[in-house]
């Protein structure tokens, strides 16, 4: 095995003859190392950014779908970007102060296609805690241009509790 055969961006080779199949196919343990590689990439997918994922409003999380939380006096306000899924594939729950996006984005294309891919397949969930009393019957999601919108309007006592305090210099 040469260092290029670790290198997952150098792996397809431009002088390959459509229909043959690849080296690395014939043979079952390039294929398992093959695999072995995509799943530490999977793995290690949410590290990208030098930290780990774990700061993440719901603890320890895949990352995806990317949340975006507003919270006000009124209402939380919770968008989730999910591209390339349709309503059917998303389900929202709502359960004892914790609200959960469930859901699956299944690949166009069969993994034998495939010869490299940064995009997410499969399952996702996320949970996200509210921390606040809310108004189960006014909750609202609505989807649009694979953005998710799910407003909470939180309930009159959780308003009442917010007490401001003031800065003394």
């Amino acid at each position: 095995m040469s260092v290029r055969d670790l290198i997952p961006w150098g792996r397809s080779n431009g002088n390959q003859v459509p229909g043959l199949p690849r080296d690395d196919d014939r043979d079952p343990f390039l294929s398992l190392h093959r695999e072995v590689n995509r799943l530490f990439d999977d793995v290690f997918r949410g590290f990208g950014s030098g930290l780990p994922s774990f700061a993440g409003p719901s603890g320890l999380s895949s990352g995806w779908p990317s949340v975006e939380i507003s919270d006000t006096d009124k209402e939380i306000r919770i968008t989730a970007e999910v591209p390339g899924l349709e309503e059917k594939d998303i389900e929202i729950l709502l359960d004892d102060g914790v609200l959960t996006l469930k859901g699956e984005k299944r690949s166009e294309t069969e993994d034998k296609d495939r010869q490299f891919t940064e995009r997410y397949y499969g399952r996702f969930e996320r949970r996200i805690p509210l921390g606040v009393e809310v108004r189960e019957d006014e909750v609202d999601a609505r989807f649009r241009n694979g953005v998710l919108t799910v407003t909470l309007p939180k309930d009159e006592k959780a308003q009442s509790q917010v007490k401001r305090i003031a800065i003394k210099h």
